[in-house]
């Protein structure tokens, strides 16, 4: 099947007929459409299918038993190639992000073997849960929970917006983390397709670039408390505004980022009581925040904590800043691979 007759198998699911993006949270329904397509595609190729305690998913290409015997007396353990990426979506999310990857990772499997291709070490096409954090909030959870980087017994209790727990949403799907994990100890090299984000391969007039680096991203919530108050009958003198503290640290966080050439966006925003005619007593803002180092990111966190903690001091209220996710940067060995 070629890439635009998979590609239309997708092209609807979870998508927004007023905005025109793509709703695939986590456990919902348009994402165990993307699971079930994936796990048909990957059968009817005759690929062998696993899947996890939590939802990852691989669908391997193994070779004969020949290539197998002369591949066991090479002196490397790891050998497969893993490629793939993951059918999750942000809120509202793009077409291609995630999906392109195993479309494209699908769709090369089709193309090798048309062209009488037999592999000489396993090859994966994987689709790995959650990659987002659009749900339950933590990056990349699905990858996270396989290579060691979090664990079960702590992720199982995040919530999502509704106050579902992850491990109650695992259940729920028929899923069982006791039965245990993807094991990639065969891996040698993981490759994934990516739609670039940006304008940087429209503005150097390529098709594909290849990233040398992942730059550190991180996802904290800022709680901003005050006290509550009526809207017509308190003065703006005796207030404790907790909004007000937000709104000067979100512009200290553009101006800092700006400064510091690095991206800091505040992009969700909780508020109580939410009222229109109430001073707010708490507000919940997330950061994303996302530097060209580690050192970077902590320099960026903390000089926008602390403006905001300054402005809360002047307005008699309250900052407190949780790290909720953060991945560090990773440099790709151009020497590496199997």
């Amino acid at each position: 099947m070629t890439f635009e007759a998979m590609w239309r198998d997708l092209h609807a699911v979870g998508r927004s007929a007023s905005s025109g993006g793509y709703f695939r949270q986590p456990r919902t329904s348009a994402e165990s459409e993307l699971r079930s397509w994936f796990t048909e595609a990957a059968l009817a190729r005759g690929l062998e299918l696993e899947t996890d305690g939590v939802g990852n998913r691989v669908a391997r290409w193994r070779p004969s038993a020949s290539e197998v015997e002369e591949v066991a007396q090479r002196p490397s353990r790891n050998q497969a190639v893993l490629t793939g990426s993951h059918l999750d979506s942000v809120l509202d999310g793009g077409a291609y992000d995630g999906p392109l990857g195993v479309v494209s990772a699908l769709a090369a499997v089709d193309v090798l073997r048309a062209r009488g291709f037999s592999p000489q070490r396993p090859i994966g096409v994987s689709v790995f849960t959650e990659e987002e954090g659009s749900r339950f909030g933590l990056a990349c959870l699905g990858s996270r929970l396989v290579t060691g980087a979090s664990q079960w017994a702590d992720a199982r209790e995040r919530r999502d917006r509704d106050g579902v727990f992850l491990g109650d949403a695992v259940s729920d799907a028929g899923l069982d983390p006791s039965k245990g994990l993807l094991s990639l100890d065969d891996v040698g090299v993981f490759v994934e397709l990516h739609v670039e984000q940006g304008r940087d391969l429209v503005d150097r007039d390529v098709a594909v670039g290849v990233a040398s680096e992942i730059w550190p991203h991180g996802r904290y919530r800022f709680d901003f408390e005050g006290e509550a108050n009526h809207a017509g009958t308190t003065r703006m003198e005796d207030r404790r505004d907790p909004m007000l503290t937000y709104a000067m640290t979100a512009l200290a966080a553009n101006k800092q980022a700006r400064l510091a050439e690095q991206r800091a966006t505040f992009g969700r925003i909780e508020v109580a009581p939410n009222g229109t005619n109430a001073v707010p007593s708490r507000v919940t803002a997330r950061l994303d925040a996302r530097c060209s180092s580690d050192d970077a990111l902590a320099e960026l966190v903390g000089a926008i904590s602390r403006r905001g903690t300054e402005r809360a001091d002047r307005d008699g209220t309250s900052l407190t800043v949780t790290a909720e996710s953060v991945s560090g940067s990773v440099a790709f060995d151009p020497d590496s691979g199997p």
